[in-house]
């Protein structure tokens, strides 16, 4: 029997739910250190909660986190238009394969229609083929390279 799973973005009320999306990434992520050893203060979250640059999602069954995604809203320069970056899409172990992550992504298309965004774009990993398999069926796939460039100037090291 399929577990009935609630979805809803969450609000600056929603800090402690917050935290708890913040442990279930850790763990589905086999990255636990990065998201609970140091994690942003009550009003920090509460603030990144309540206004519309950011947009938490969280999955439920009864009241306990099973699934979340975590996006950014980019406005547009060239066009009054937003995008959205999901940044982080993640089903606790126990949950997968059970249409949470399609469930996330659905919701977040409602979202980003009010918000006016124009499109959704994610990132997933080579050799992630749950993930590549899921945003091929949902999505246009390109190819693209991903570059991080550290904030410190090589030409003037801190």
């Amino acid at each position: 029997m399929t577990p009935e799973i609630n979805i809803r973005r969450l609000t600056a009320n929603d800090v402690l739910h917050m935290r708890n999306m913040l442990a279930m990434f850790g763990q589905a992520f086999e990255d636990i250190p990065t998201y609970t050893r140091d994690q942003p203060s009550t009003p920090y979250l509460a603030e990144l909660l309540s206004g519309n640059s950011f947009v938490a999602l969280a999955a439920f069954e009864d009241d306990r986190v099973i699934g979340g995604l975590a996006a950014y809203v980019l406005p547009k320069f060239e066009q009054p238009r937003r995008e959205i970056y999901v940044y982080d899409l993640a089903v606790a172990q126990s949950h997968r394969r059970l249409g949470v992550a399609t469930a996330l992504i659905r919701t977040l298309q409602r979202v980003a229609k009010e918000l006016g965004a124009c499109v959704i774009f994610i990132q997933a990993d080579y050799g992630d083929e749950p993930a590549v398999a899921l945003y091929t069926k949902l999505g246009t796939r390109e190819e693209v390279l991903h570059f991080d460039i550290n904030t410190e100037s090589q030409d003037n090291p801190a």
